[in-house]
């Protein structure tokens, strides 16, 4: 029988009020150095209320009927900020300004010494949510090449030794994952899109050297960047593709939805991949119908089958109202499952 569409978040989900500032949060660039005001709760009382919080993520997504969960990144200022800050060879002190790919200045992380991973950053995490589930697991690291752009060298002298460094601590961290038992480890790369011609000169080069030797189902998540952030998101923009199709990852996550992607173009160079397709907006806070969900999928249909098809968000949900996030999954959920039904119905029967 085909093997039917599976549903998954890409990566973060809209935080608990009770956890994190949310209007501070909405109101500020992604956090690249850990801010503690973010948070609504003690110091003392933090990582329990951080347990609490995955658990009700968690919820969500199981509540849903979502395949392939994540721990929603609720312990995070952001997406890159725990692991980047982990490192030794950082300035804890001392951080720099680095222009982002929004265009306004944001704090960073002063690269002063060679970079190593002193000890595990997420596997903890990855422990805790295997533990309360026995759905596939997924969780999220920056990508190296991401990590190279978002951060101030002052050691290696050269954009793609630093990125190298960071390949290298993602490598120990990456292991780790999987041994601490993630089905999947996926890497975001949004800069791969900002920044193709860095990305060909040395960017995919850098990612390789991240999965070197890695035995597990491996992801890559490309975006445009939040769409609270950014709002206009054309399709043109995603001439990262071709480089993309030349990384040894099992699965790529893109955004479909609010650029209004070709498909039959954009798919071409992600032969052989399974592609985390985004079916929901996240730049109209609206939950889609599921009659939406089920229409995009038929058209990715036309290019793809249903088992290198996951249905997903465009990106990280983390900057929408909860309610809305919970109408998307609900939304996410049936409209796939209607999609697989179709499929299902138009399977060969065993006539034995």
């Amino acid at each position: 029988m085909t093997a039917p569409i599976r549903t998954a978040l890409v990566g973060s989900y809209a935080q608990p009020d009770w956890l994190i500032d949310r209007a501070a949060l909405k109101a500020r660039l992604p956090a690249r150095i850990p801010k503690d005001d973010l948070w609504q709760v003690p110091a003392q009382h933090l990582a329990q209320a951080k347990d609490d919080g995955v658990l009700s993520i968690l919820w969500d997504q199981l509540d849903a009927g979502i395949d392939i969960v994540t721990d929603g990144e609720v312990r995070r200022e952001s997406y890159s900020a725990p692991f980047a800050n982990a490192l030794d060879g950082i300035d804890d002190a001392r951080p720099a300004t680095k222009v982002g790919r929004a265009g306004k200045p944001n704090e960073v992380p002063r690269v002063v010494g060679p970079l190593s991973r002193p000890h595990p950053v997420h596997v903890d995490d990855v422990r805790f949510l295997r533990k309360h589930t026995d759905r596939t697991v997924k969780v999220t690291v920056p990508g190296p090449f991401t990590l190279s752009q978002l951060a101030v060298d002052e050691h290696y002298g050269s954009p793609k030794a630093l990125g190298e460094a960071y390949a290298d601590c993602l490598n120990r961290e990456i292991r780790d994952l999987f041994e601490a038992g993630a089905d999947i480890v996926q890497l975001d790369e949004p800069y791969l899109q900002a920044k193709v011609d860095h990305a060909e000169a040395y960017g995919v080069q850098i990612i390789q050297r991240a999965l070197e030797g890695i035995e597990g189902t491996t992801a890559l998540h490309v975006c445009f960047g939040y769409a609270a952030m950014v709002g206009e998101k054309s399709a043109a923009g995603y001439s990262c593709l071709p480089l993309v199709g030349q990384i040894g990852v099992d699965q790529v996550s893109i955004e479909a939805a609010q650029p209004r992607l070709d498909l039959s173009k954009a798919l071409e160079p992600l032969e052989g991949k399974v592609v985390i397709l985004g079916v929901l907006d996240l730049g109209d806070e609206t939950p889609e119908t599921a009659d939406v969900v089920e229409r995009r999928l038929m058209v990715a249909l036309e290019h793809l089958p249903p088992e290198r098809i996951i249905a997903a968000p465009d990106c990280g949900m983390k900057y929408l109202p909860r309610d809305s996030a919970r109408g998307k999954l609900a939304a996410l959920v049936e409209g796939t499952g209607r999609v697989n039904a179709r499929i299902g119905a138009l399977a060969p029967r065993d006539v034995r």
